[in-house]
């Protein structure tokens, strides 16, 4: 993950890191799949039987991990549609990218207290989109095992509160300072 960053990768102003060009725009499925099965791998001895992100990015990367752990992916959309009822677990999420604030839902009937419950999702910055996915995975009464995350933003602290609460953090990569010149990782 750290190479097709730094190869492919670009940082904008504003702590945004642009990976459009193969996670959430165009999508490196080839390399996407490496991804699954990465998280798959660490996850290996974890009873997950289900796997929640949330809309858009995430979807491609729980599902490429779904995939090799042979569960089910649920995503938890931003905003309610006229085709969910309104039986749903509900968290308020502010978005660091958009800078706005939305309602994070799911229907009551793709989440319960019988789920051992994988999140993924594309970045993690402050952890506001995951807080949101832990609130409602809390609400179900279902235990949450862990987050994947393909890049984790370090240097904005998400991660290290998250685990710091006792939440299992894995990231395929995690940045630890970026710049529009220069981009340095964890290790």
């Amino acid at each position: 993950m750290e190479d097709k960053i730094l190869n492919e990768g670009k940082v904008l102003p504003g702590d945004i890191l642009k990976v459009d060009c193969f996670l959430n725009h165009r999508i490196d499925v080839p390399f996407l799949l490496e991804m699954g099965e990465e998280i798959a791998r660490l996850y290996k001895d974890e009873p997950v039987n289900k796997i929640l992100t949330i809309e858009t990015s995430g979807i491609p990367i729980a599902f490429a991990a779904a995939q090799y752990m042979n569960v089910p992916v649920v995503f938890v959309k931003k905003s309610k549609s006229g085709n969910i009822s309104d039986d749903v677990y509900s968290s308020r999420v502010a978005s660091f990218t958009r800078k706005n604030v939305y309602d994070a839902v799911v229907s009551k009937e793709f989440l319960n207290s019988e789920d051992k419950v994988l999140v993924i999702d594309d970045f993690l910055a402050k952890g506001n989109a995951l807080t949101g996915l832990i609130d409602i995975i809390n609400q179900a009464g279902a235990t949450l095992l862990g987050c994947a995350i393909a890049i984790e933003k370090g240097f904005q602290g998400g991660g290290d509160e998250l685990r710091a609460k006792g939440v299992r953090v894995d990231s395929l990569a995690i940045i630890e300072s970026m710049t529009e010149s220069s981009l340095s990782f964890r290790k």
